[in-house]
């Protein structure tokens, strides 16, 4: 059994439809896989829980922030049809709607003209993030590669990096708790926090409900799957894994090519 529990379609930042992800997932034999575009469900509209014979379990990555840091909880076995999450996801669409208007003048101050409408097009649906405004800086030749317009335009500390329209840290946790979902801190070691630091932020997260956090993303040290096998069993959270996939030809994302979890480790999908 292959669970991948954290992957994107074009309706957020990846680049496949969701059943062209789901074709991708059967052919490398992932049995159970969660869609977790960022802060919308929209992938799941037209398509059924046991889709091309893979058991699809409904997710969200909700974006937040904590110490004035980005986070993302993914929630994991929610109901699409919540009112909760309903609310949620407006919420944060709107936010990313701001959010991006104020990339978009950020950059307009950098010389880059009609920034917000540029992304804009280049986006496939209602969700507008950095990546957007990345293939806009692309495509206008002001740099090479989406990697060079982070490092200069969009990544952390950037012009565009615009984090304060998220909604606050547990209110993402009561939106998946309400929605009977299971808030799972994404990607841990992602936030290169120092491990005294990282044990707050898991601190926090249980205060306000959370309940599990991501051991494997993608593809990990053995060292590093270790580390945060352990912080998993210290904090007694359910253990989540998943490929964080965005598109093809990321070997180190690619569809449930990443390690099994330590079977000592009370798994998330248990609970589902």
């Amino acid at each position: 059994m292959i669970y991948d529990l954290h992957t994107h379609t074009a309706f957020s930042d990846g680049v496949l439809s969701p059943r062209e992800l789901i074709l991708r997932a059967v052919e490398n034999q992932v049995t159970t896989l969660a869609i977790t575009d960022h802060d919308t469900i929209d992938a799941y509209r037209d398509l059924d829980v046991n889709e091309n014979g893979i058991r699809l379990v409904p997710g969200i990555e909700f974006s937040t922030q904590w110490e004035n840091m980005g986070i993302h909880v993914l929630g994991l076995g929610v109901d699409l049809g919540s009112e909760a999450l309903e609310t949620g996801v407006q919420f944060q669409t709107d936010a990313r709607l701001n959010r991006a208007r104020f990339i978009g003048k950020a950059l307009e101050k950098m010389g880059v003209k009609d920034a917000f409408s540029g992304a804009m097009g280049m986006s496939a649906g209602s969700y507008i993030g950095r990546p957007h405004f990345a293939q806009y800086l692309v495509s206008i030749g002001k740099v090479k590669s989406i990697q060079a317009a982070f490092k200069k335009y969009l990544g952390d500390g950037k012009a565009g990096d615009i984090k304060q329209h998220w909604a606050e840290f547990p209110q993402v946790i009561q939106w998946i708790r309400e929605a009977n979902g299971i808030p799972v801190l994404a990607h841990p070691l992602k936030y290169k926090l120092t491990r005294s630091k990282l044990k707050r932020l898991l601190d926090s997260f249980i205060q306000a409900g959370g309940m599990g956090m991501e051991v494997v993303s993608g593809q990990q040290t053995p060292q590093q799957t270790a580390e945060m096998a352990r912080l998993c069993e210290q904090k007694r959270l359910l253990a989540s894994c998943g490929s964080d996939f965005h598109e093809p030809g990321k070997h180190w994302g690619e569809l449930g090519a990443f390690a099994s979890l330590p079977d000592y480790l009370t798994p998330v999908w248990d609970r589902f």
